[in-house]
């Protein structure tokens, strides 16, 4: 039985890579075959009678690892100089803005015509208002260095935001002023306890000569991410800080705590960091959506009563994205289509209380939100132009040739 468990695990995998390769081509992202992957092998199982265990537990964990690893990969490719505050200020609006926007819009509707109180109200549709950078980051691969730029900034921002408004709504008994400055209080002690954390595992990336050394820093960023949890600090904010660190190592060369620190064998160590890093988020992603997908039910699927609701919410996610991606002046085709859910509305989702749950906003809105708006992200990417490579590369090349744009 452990043979035949292990062989399924590495074929799952296998193929998962092949998935990831053919995207390039196919632009469909891997994500749909992994979920469509993992529902069928529900259902070869239910066909032979294949008795497996209750994989429901076992989706936080992967999720929770999942979403470090994937904060941490994208953070560690964002660049931070004054070229890029645009694109920083841009994403951070629209990360912002509609999430707020859906969240207070769709808790007062809960309020005033099914009479939720506004505090649990918030806590059901925080997690349906939340970008994936699960899916979004690892399916912009294809477009120019600028778009993916927008949408790795977002999607993370998006997590953090979200995350963040999701702690400050199950804060407590009441949203009350006192209990937001008591947030804010706890929202800057994160700020900087990240920014120590980030900088002691960087000199400690730095100066570990043990050949053992990349394990034991991803190790830290998870035990510290659940100690913050635990204290209801945002903890995603870590996560963030420690990757931009790395990332742009370079930018802090004139800091006195770093000043034996050799660079070149520091930029070296954060090369290796990031391969492994991408390495393991491969394997846990897969894991995730093969998982989820194992345990998506079809009737939840195929649910014509919770439609209404998740259709709402898709219209209203489009609609708002549309508007501000217009004011902020940005390119309609794809980035219209790329606002995906997945990962991170699971895990909110699982977290709610059966006391706080709305029993409309149920599992079957959930995966229905999640497989629509991640359709609609395909049929987007499907119907994008193909790149040339020398605009992958250079950020600036179609503005530079087309001025007007």
């Amino acid at each position: 039985m452990a043979e035949m468990f292990i062989i399924g695990i590495c074929v799952i995998l296998l193929v998962s890579y092949i998935f990831d390769i053919t995207s390039k081509f196919t632009k469909v992202p891997s994500v749909i075959f992994l979920l469509a992957t993992g529902w069928l092998l529900n259902q070869v199982g239910g066909l032979f009678n294949i008795i497996i265990p209750n994989l429901n537990v076992v989706l936080p964990v992967l999720g929770t690892i999942g979403l470090i690893l994937i904060v941490l990969e994208g953070s560690l490719e964002l660049e931070l100089n004054r070229s890029n505050q645009s694109v920083i200020k841009k994403s951070a609006l629209i990360a912002l803005l509609p999430l707020v926007i859906i969240a207070i819009g769709f808790s007062l509707f809960l309020y005033y015509e099914w009479e939720v109180p506004f505090k649990q109200s918030l806590i059901n549709i925080i997690p349906f208002c939340i970008i994936s950078s699960s899916i979004a980051i690892p399916s912009a691969i294809n477009l120019t260095k600028d778009k993916r730029q927008f949408i790795t900034y977002e999607s993370s921002l998006s997590d953090i935001i979200g995350v963040v408004f999701f702690n400050f709504a199950t804060f407590g008994t009441a949203i009350t002023l006192s209990g937001a400055f008591h947030f804010v209080g706890q929202f800057m002690l994160m700020l900087v306890i990240s920014l120590v954390a980030s900088l002691v595992l960087a000199f400690l990336l730095a100066k570990i000569d043990h050949h053992i050394k990349y394990g034991p820093i991803i190790i830290l960023n998870i035990l510290i991410y659940e100690i913050s949890k635990i204290y209801h600090l945002p903890a995603l904010i870590f996560i963030l800080f420690f990757g931009l660190i790395l990332g742009n190592i370079d930018e802090l060369k004139h800091l006195k705590f770093l000043r034996n620190v050799r660079f070149t064998k520091l930029n070296s160590e954060v090369k290796h960091f990031k391969d492994v890093v991408v390495e393991a988020t491969f394997i846990v992603r897969t894991l995730f959506f093969i998982v989820f997908g194992f345990v998506l039910k079809t009737e939840d699927i195929i649910n014509t009563d919770s439609l209404v609701w998740s259709v709402s919410i898709v219209i209203a996610i489009y609609l708002l994205r549309a508007i501000f991606l217009k004011l902020g002046k940005m390119d309609m085709q794809p980035l219209f289509y790329i606002a995906p859910r997945g990962l991170i509305t699971v895990l909110l989702f699982l977290s709610i209380t059966p006391e706080d749950r709305f029993p409309y906003l149920n599992e079957s809105v959930v995966i229905q939100v999640i497989l629509l708006t991640t359709f609609i992200m395909m049929i987007g990417l499907v119907f994008e132009k193909k790149v040339k490579p020398e605009m992958l590369r250079f950020p600036n090349f179609k503005k530079d040739r087309h001025p007007e744009e």
